[in-house]
């Protein structure tokens, strides 16, 4: 099969226009779901997929399917299913997500130009809101289609304007019919930038990801009592701000340990603060922390949670405070099939690609594919590990590499 490095390249960077950014450095986009951009880069991904004969349909979330029935398949055998998403973050990169989507498109044009015979048809598929910069969490579309949540739910989240996803949906022309239903997938294989920089590290062109790391958020709102900074007695305190540092470096010290004698992929991370009344001259009364902890071991995320917990009782017994702990986010781990992997490290050989078996800390639609149909996840080389930003990049050779791989496993499952 050969993979079109110019075509490939030619669908990425026409997809970047739409919501492009004006930056010193880089290409940068923001494509929210609902809007301008989004309804743009999705008409021209349906139009992309059009172009190459396959049958384009929207579930009631926005999930678009572009399925392809080769000659030799039998059109009700279950599906290989390949893709990503199109919506960014604000000021992202031109590669996370656009990349998976063509990544599949391009695989497909490689099967109808080449002498296999697929036994099973053939999905491209864009799941709606996977990062969850308006809706939700995240993976939103993907949640729908493995029942993790319900369409009607997932259809009345809002945004901080009030609007809803059908709303928004609506507007652009994307709220379809039916749902997607993952299960019924054969296999499902994603193609994702590394996002960090293992694979340049070692030389690599690809990596097989072995499990994703499961997340959990954490919300912890420390209450104490705001009062003069110049004229309250350090004796006399209860500083929310001062607590809630000691709780972030405790974390920071549980994961630590955590990484050097249980589990080297754990992760701790107190990534937003807000303290009021958030005044220089002011000792805070209180403070809202949020806290991402991350790995592929259930049991060592467990355990990070609960050395918040104890952190909590302990400040307040000692510094006089109220906390309060909520919990809304949990995905927990999830393996990569054997299967899939096996057809990676297959088409990697074939293609001449060297690869590198890791783990993924970001979260992906896969995670959730995962619990319902063997699903496999593929890393491409980022430099320098830069993502979520205009600096975002991925050398077009890496690309195709990587996109030759993909293409290599989907004719393998699909046979």
């Amino acid at each position: 099969m050969a993979v079109s490095e110019t075509r490939l390249r030619a669908d990425i960077e026409a997809n970047a226009q739409f919501g492009s950014i004006a930056v010193d450095e880089g290409r940068g986009r923001t494509v929210l779901t609902g809007t301008d951009a989004n309804r743009d880069a999705r008409d021209h991904l349906v139009t992309r997929l059009k172009d190459a004969g396959l049958a384009v349909s929207v579930d009631r979330v926005g999930n678009i399917v572009g399925r392809w029935v080769p000659d030799t398949a039998d059109p009700n055998a279950a599906p290989i299913a390949s893709g990503s998403h199109l919506d960014s973050v604000p000021r992202g990169g031109i590669f996370d997500g656009p990349l998976g989507v063509y990544a599949a498109l391009e695989s497909v044009r490689a099967l109808q130009a080449s002498a296999v015979t697929p036994s099973r048809p053939i999905h491209v598929v864009c799941f709606t809101e996977e990062e969850g910069q308006r809706f939700g969490n995240g993976l939103l579309g993907s949640s729908v289609a493995t029942g993790r949540r319900d369409s009607e739910e997932a259809l009345t989240l809002t945004d901080e304007a009030g609007t809803t996803v059908v709303e928004s949906l609506e507007r652009i022309g994307y709220h379809g019919a039916g749902q997607v239903d993952a299960s019924k997938w054969d296999a499902w294989v994603e193609l994702h930038i590394e996002q960090g920089t293992r694979l340049e590290d070692a030389g690599s062109q690809a990596g097989i990801v072995t499990d994703i790391a499961g997340i959990t958020h954490c919300y912890v709102d420390i209450s104490g009592h705001a009062d003069h900074a110049g004229s309250t007695p350090m004796g006399r305190r209860t500083d929310a701000i001062a607590a809630a540092s000691e709780l972030v470096l405790e974390l920071e010290t549980e994961a630590n340990r955590v990484v050097s004698e249980t589990s080297s992929t754990a992760v701790g991370t107190v990534g937003k603060l807000d303290a009021s009344p958030n005044a220089t001259n002011v000792i805070a009364g209180d403070a809202t922390l949020g806290v991402d902890i991350r790995d592929v071991s259930h049991e060592s995320i467990e355990s990070l949670v609960e050395t918040v917990e104890a952190s909590a009782r302990r400040l307040e017994d000692d510094r006089h405070v109220d906390v309060d702990i909520r919990r809304p986010y949990m995905v927990p781990p999830e393996p990569m099939a054997e299967r899939c992997r096996s057809a990676f490290r297959t088409a990697a050989k074939r293609a001449n690609v060297s690869t590198l078996s890791l783990h993924s800390g970001a979260a992906h639609d896969t995670m959730n594919v995962a619990r319902v149909t063997d699903a496999g996840l593929l890393f491409a080389v980022s430099r320098d590990g830069v993502s979520h930003n205009p600096l975002e990049w991925t050398s077009w050779a890496d690309c195709t590499a990587a996109t030759a791989v993909l293409a290599g496993a989907i004719a393998d499952l699909a046979t």
